[in-house]
């Protein structure tokens, strides 16, 4: 039956399709960008993101050769910065491997580190059109919902199903286009949560769930893990238009990304200027700031803030940090958006806090 929603999912996409600026120009650098920032972040906000990168980075050359600094500030806000990362050393490889150009060979581009069956897909398809599919969330969504399907699409094997149902019927002429109508439904129209806009889809008089009112009750998908919680309390530390930070470790959770100091725990006022003391800073004053979280994907950090005013350094700190202008902490290094809530203060004054 998978085969009778070609035609009309093409006719709905050519009427309906977003703008969106790496489909206007599809080159294959645009389009792997794209579908890596694409990755855990909404199309709305990938934007001004894209245009930033591809204005800063506009070759894979560029890429390959981009300072890290530079690069992860750059990524700034995307978040997953093992995404850019991984990016990086593919346009490396590219380089090396094949002249600088993305190779226009499905096999050879799924090779590239950070690069999976979907962006693979995408890339082959949309830039070099190539018939094969890309499958992602909303691709799973939308085929398990036209052929009322129960079966668990965080699966391996469910989503390996899927690839080889739609590359049967992806069409030789208008592959990208194709892969891209199926992301568009499920982006537009067959959405994940709350009930799907079935009036509005081009598939609804063929839609096994839709016929037998289950829509809602598919995808299937295994119910995670409960999330970590850690309470944490971040310091903006400040010596004049100085404020400190810190790296982190390069591995882990936010690898190599500087961040403010924060340490496991809610401290009280006391505990924090006996921290401080303890590694040779001395602080002046002292202010609490307002409380603030952040989810990753398998912790929630439930934090707590405060803005210290510390003596002019004579002695080393036990802390591995660095003091840097309020200016260039804003413009140069990437602070991650858990710390989103704290990086106003930074050029904030005491007594100022509200």
């Amino acid at each position: 039956m998978l085969d009778k929603i070609v035609e009309p999912l093409l006719k709905w996409y050519d009427a309906n399709a977003r703008i969106l600026p790496w489909r206007e120009e599809p080159s294959p650098y645009r389009v792997w960008v794209s579908e890596i920032m694409l990755q855990q972040t909404r199309v709305q906000a990938v934007k001004p993101f894209f245009e930033r990168f591809i204005t800063a980075l506009p070759t894979i050359k560029d890429l390959a050769e981009c300072d890290e600094i530079k690069l992860m500030k750059l990524w700034e806000g995307l978040g997953y910065y093992n995404r850019v990362r991984n990016m990086q050393i593919a346009a490396k490889s590219i380089m090396e491997e094949f002249g600088g150009e993305m190779p226009d060979n499905y096999k050879q581009v799924l090779s590239l580190k950070g690069i999976g069956s979907y962006t693979a897909g995408a890339v082959s398809s949309i830039a070099f059109q190539i018939a094969v599919p890309a499958v992602d969330g909303n691709v799973l969504r939308v085929i398990s919902r036209v052929i009322a399907s129960y079966e668990d699409i965080l699966k391996a094997s469910v989503k390996k199903q899927m690839e080889d149902k739609i590359a049967k019927i992806i069409p030789l002429d208008r592959p990208g286009d194709f892969n891209q109508a199926l992301m568009e439904l499920g982006a537009m129209i067959c959405i994940p949560n709350g009930m799907p806009n079935c009036e509005m889809c081009p598939l609804e008089w063929i839609c096994k769930a839709h016929e037998m009112c289950i829509v809602t009750e598919l995808p299937k998908k295994t119910q995670g893990k409960a999330r970590k919680i850690e309470d944490r309390t971040v310091l903006i530390i400040k010596d004049g238009d100085k404020v400190l930070l810190q790296k982190r470790p390069l591995k882990g959770l936010l690898a190599g990304l500087y961040e403010f100091p924060n340490v496991l725990g809610h401290y009280s006022n006391d505990e924090v200027l006996a921290l401080l003391k303890e590694k040779q800073l001395s602080p002046l004053r002292i202010q609490r700031l307002r409380e603030s979280k952040h989810i990753f994907s398998h912790l929630e950090w439930r934090m707590i803030g405060y803005v210290i005013k510390v003596e002019e350094m004579t002695e080393p700190s036990e802390f591995e940090y660095m003091f840097v202008d309020t200016k260039e902490a804003v413009e140069t290094y990437a602070i991650p958006a858990a710390f989103q809530a704290y990086t106003r203060y930074i050029n904030i004054r005491l007594g100022e806090v509200k």
